[in-house]
């Protein structure tokens, strides 16, 4: 009678080991840019939400543009210190969304601030958002001022808040 063995040989398994490794090898890289295509998405839509903020909580309020990304954050009821027009993700410290972390800032600042409004609002405003992690959570950083121009920077650098969009960053079409 023979003995007949049931089962793989180290080599079959080797080989199939071998093959799952080369399509993970293929397929990872393509699932992070999936990954950072879809966190720098979600950016330019974020700043194009702050900019619809910014632009409705000037015509409301009549204190210019919000004086912090606060000033557009979730409340019940609105007012001009939390104007209710952005969600928690975007109005509530730390200001991180997808991978990225916002920043916004007045640009001059008005010197009389409206009944019922604690601080005074801006003439204009700049907001930003930069990858948490360049080249992990996004590649480039985005920008927007009062003009409503969305901007970006490939390498991922921070615009700084406080003054315009350079007009050097590219424009997103």
């Amino acid at each position: 009678m023979r003995n007949r063995q049931k089962g793989f040989s180290l080599i079959e398994l080797l080989i199939v080991v071998a093959i799952i490794l080369i399509i993970a090898a293929i397929a990872i890289p393509n699932l992070l840019r999936s990954r950072m295509a879809a966190n720098e998405s979600s950016a330019v839509g974020s700043l194009r939400t702050i900019n619809t903020g910014a632009v409705t909580y000037s015509a409301t309020w009549g204190n210019g543009f919000p004086p912090t990304l606060a000033s557009l954050g979730p409340a019940n009821p609105a007012t001009c210190d939390t104007a209710d027009l952005i969600d928690a993700n975007l109005g509530v410290a730390p200001f991180q969304k997808s991978g990225y972390q916002f920043a916004y800032g007045p640009l001059a600042v008005r010197a009389v601030t409206p009944a019922g409004c604690a601080a005074p609002g801006g003439d204009g405003f700049v907001a930003q958002d930069n990858p948490l992690t360049v080249g992990t959570s996004g590649q480039r950083s985005f920008c927007v001022d009062h003009s409503g121009v969305i901007r970006f920077d490939g390498t991922g650098a921070a615009f700084g808040v406080g003054a315009v969009c350079p007009i050097g960053a590219t424009a997103l079409q």
